[in-house]
């Protein structure tokens, strides 16, 4: 994500932060592979003694919470200081700070998980390798990664999101090349799933989970 990707993604989220976390609030309650996903993560991160668990991109906050109620000890980034800061009205016993997944601002090898719930899909497809070698740095030998995103092979302008006029990009992104891109960085594939499009989704979704 180059500095204009950055800032123009920023701004969005900082724009929409507010009716994103009451619109997304209980997602999860009606998506019960995404809850199991995430269960299966956290109980494979804890049964190798893993406790700590990046949560990059965390937005509002929601997906840490639901973690750290999985009995990990999440650390929630995002670019967006609004999100960051409802974040940490919502749940002031989690850490969150402003940071990006082009610079994690983590030491090398200081969590057993990263999560990356739909937060590489703002990042220009180039900059992919940049990302995923900063998961595999904060990672741990035998940490794991969890990724979800919007499956296709576009860039797609939204001008309009979560009842905002907004600018800013989201990528649809090839399962098929982001394992490609995973395995070239030395992570092995344990899960690679693809579901169709439910409620008000426009694409099928993607979730790979893979281990360093």
């Amino acid at each position: 994500m180059g500095i204009d990707d950055l800032d123009m993604t920023r701004t969005a989220y900082d724009a929409v932060a507010h009716s994103y976390t009451e619109i997304l609030r209980d997602e999860l309650s009606h998506k019960p592979l995404d809850r199991r996903l995430l269960d299966t993560f956290a109980d494979m991160v804890s049964a190798e003694g893993g406790t700590r668990v990046l949560d990059a991109g965390c937005g509002p906050g929601r997906i840490s919470e639901y973690l750290h109620g999985h009995g990990l000890t999440t650390i929630g980034i995002d670019v967006s200081p609004n999100m960051i800061d409802i974040a940490r009205r919502g749940y002031p016993a989690l850490q969150f700070d402003v940071g990006s997944i082009l610079d994690v601002n983590l030491a090398d090898g200081s969590v057993e998980g990263v999560l990356a719930w739909y937060s590489i899909i703002h990042t220009p497809p180039k900059l992919l390798t940049v990302v995923f070698a900063e998961f595999w740095r904060v990672l741990a030998p035998g940490g794991l990664l969890l990724l979800s995103f919007q499956v296709g092979d576009a860039r797609v302008r939204l001008e309009h999101a979560y009842g905002h006029a907004v600018a800013y990009d989201v990528y649809r992104l090839s399962p098929e090349k982001i394992l490609n891109l995973l395995c070239k960085r030395g992570f092995r594939v344990a899960i690679r799933l693809v579901r169709p499009p439910i409620g008000s989704e426009l694409q099928p979704q993607a979730y790979i989970l893979a281990r360093k």
